[in-house]
This record gives C-alpha cells, sequence and structure tokens, in this order.
C-alpha cells in the first residue's frame, strides 16, 4: 500500500485528489494538508510515502515547502498544478528543481470530458513517483555545482567535428539541465537540442525558467526553425524533436516512440543519421529506457556518448538502459558533465 499526502489550500481540491487516489486499492490517503507549514508536520508525522503539492498556498507556498521537506524529510513529492496561470507553471518547475519529481494539471471537473484521462495519469505517476528513492538536498536549488575549469570556458572549445549537442531526460531532468546549462561557458560554439518529459503545458514554462536561470537562450522549438550556435531548444510536449538536415529543426507528430512523445531516441536517431560522427549525445536521469536505441544508432555512426552517473541521478533508468545497450562511450557525474560537453 502506497501512503500519500494530499497537499492544497482548497478543500474542495483536496477532497476531489483523495477521492481519486483512494479509490485506487494500491493508494491510501493518510492525510490532507491546506498549507506549506501544515505539510511540513504532517510530512515528519507521518512519513507518506508519496506527497502530492499545490504550488499557490496563502502563506508557505507549495515552492518553500518542498524545499523544507527535501531538505528535512525527503520523500516523492508530485507537484498538482492548476495549470493554467503562467506563474503557477513557473512555481511548478521551480518545485521540480527544488526536488519535485513530475508535475501534472489538476483533474477537471468529473463532468469534463478529460477527467478520467486526466485522472488515471494522476493514479499512475503517484504510483511510479513512489518507486524513486530520494535523498536529503544539500545545496539550494540553483547553486552552480562543482564545474571544473573547463567548463567555465578555459577550454578552446566543442570537441573537433562536433556540430549539435542533443540531450535526453526524463524524471529529476529539469534541475539536471539547469545545472549542465549554468555550468556551460556562454559563447558555446554548437547548438544543443533537449527531450525533457514533460506534461503538456509545462514544456514552456520549463524552458522560460531555463532561459531566465543559465547563461544560455533557450527556447521551445518550432517546426523548421533553424539551429543557432550557443541556442538550446526544447522539444515542446507532444511531438517528436528531430533534425530536418544540416542546419534546421522539425517536429514530427508521429506516434509515441516506446510510450513517449516526444522520445530522446527519436532526436538521437536523427542526429546519427545527419550528423553521424559530429554529434553528441547526452543522457541524464529518468525512468524506463528512453533514447537507448536511438544512442545505439549514433554510436554506430560513429559519434560520442555521454552519459549521467547512477549516483548523481534521481532515477539511473535511462542512462543504465543506454550502457547495457553498449550506446555509451563514458559515464560522467552531473558535475563534471558541463565540462566534458564543453571539451
Amino acid at each position: 500500500m502506497i501512503r500519500v499526502l494530499v497537499v492544497d489550500d482548497s478543500e474542495v481540491t483536496r477532497r476531489l485528489l483523495a477521492s481519486l487516489l483512494g479509490r485506487d486499492a494500491g493508494l491510501e490517503v493518510v492525510g490532507e494538508a491546506s498549507s506549506g507549514d501544515q505539510a511540513i508536520r504532517l510530512a515528519e508525522r507521518l512519513r507518506p510515502d508519496v506527497i502530492t503539492m499545490d504550488v499557490q498556498m496563502p502563506g508557505m507556498d507549495g515552492l518553500e515547502a518542498t524545499r523544507r521537506i527535501m531538505r528535512q524529510h525527503p520523500a516523492p513529492i508530485v507537484v498538482v498544478s492548476g495549470g493554467l496561470d503562467p506563474s503557477d507553471l513557473t512555481q511548478s518547475v521551480r518545485a521540480l528543481d527544488a526536488g519535485a519529481l513530475a508535475a501534472l494539471r489538476k483533474p477537471p471537473g468529473p463532468a469534463d470530458p478529460g477527467f478520467a484521462a486526466d485522472a488515471a495519469e494522476l493514479v499512475r505517476t503517484v504510483k511510479l513517483m513512489a518507486e524513486v528513492r530520494v535523498f536529503r538536498r544539500q545545496t539550494a536549488p540553483g547553486d552552480r555545482g562543482l564545474a571544473g575549469p573547463e567548463a567555465n570556458g578555459a577550454h578552446p572549445g566543442a570537441r573537433p567535428g562536433v556540430e549539435l549537442v542533443a540531450v535526453g531526460a526524463s524524471t529529476g531532468g529539469p534541475a539536471a539541465l539547469a545545472t549542465i546549462l549554468r555550468a556551460l561557458p556562454a559563447a558555446v560554439p554548437v547548438p544543443i537540442l533537449v527531450v525533457q518529459h514533460i506534461s503538456p503545458g509545462f514544456d514552456a514554462a520549463l524552458a522560460a525558467w531555463l532561459d531566465e536561470t543559465t547563461p544560455l537562450p533557450v527556447h521551445l522549438a518550432a517546426d523548421g526553425q533553424p539551429l543557432a550556435p550557443g541556442e538550446v531548444l526544447v522539444a515542446p510536449a507532444g511531438t517528436h524533436l528531430a533534425l530536418a538536415g544540416r542546419g534546421r529543426v522539425a517536429l514530427v507528430a508521429g506516434p509515441p516512440t516506446g510510450g513517449h512523445r516526444p522520445s530522446a531516441t527519436e532526436l538521437f536517431a536523427s542526429l546519427a543519421r545527419v550528423l553521424g560522427p559530429r554529434g553528441l549525445g547526452v543522457i541524464l536521469t529518468g525512468m524506463g529506457a528512453d533514447g537507448a536505441a536511438g544512442l545505439a544508432e549514433l554510436r554506430r555512426a560513429g559519434g560520442r556518448v555521454l552519459a549521467q552517473d547512477e549516483a548523481s541521478c534521481v532515477v539511473p533508468g535511462m542512462p543504465a538502459a543506454a550502457a547495457a545497450a553498449g550506446a555509451v562511450d563514458e559515464v560522467v557525474p552531473l558535475d563534471r558533465m558541463a565540462a566534458r560537453i564543453a571539451a
């Protein structure tokens, strides 16, 4: 039985979420909190397996509550956001940087045609996140980490022949991406393409937050958009991101690959086809095996692959799957990844 703490300042929403979760035979709602302060107290007393967290609450909001819980009484946290107000979406992404594992929109009322699908996604996500081992956060979100001199621009530039960096990430990815982008030199001489598994509506907020908090320009990718050195393009939720020739990207509305759209495998496979040995693939923390097959294609085409090490991953599934497929050249701790990319 997975024990869940529900946090939301709205009694109506708390009751709805508790009812949805409690209907599942594998879940038990053991507490409800209406404020960040109460959430911290109940997290300490109840030690739930998962916490669903609202971000916009009077007094201490969900972002600060997430930070404190992850420092004091770590637990898997799923942000459940209203998802309409831009500030709500931004706070949700910041909570991912603070240690929350996933962000979802609150299910609409039972009369809404999308209610059943959203409710099922909430239950599925809570169950999946309960499997994640979380650890006490020792540093505040936004710290630059331990990047070495190469990551700060001392190295003369990209590896000869590398024309593009492609990155795949899932659970824990937003914080890992921020760590890397903050430590890369501002004058990165190649474009960077990113596939991050994230719920629809949170993709634009993720790109905007990375753009504001890192030295590189970060934008959601647009179909046919030209590549520019030093620019980071993030795949929109619900569509694959791929290279369309040497100088442009394409958004592909094909079926999910391995259950994912966007899929890191699709991005890496297109890198293999278009650039071959001039492509660099980076696989970061995440649940499942997305990216492994595409990285295998990239490596067969002569490209190079870096994988985040298990110790620094929130969930090591994606890097581990790539390594098991023989698709990894080098395993790198997160705090050294920017230096290795720069090198």
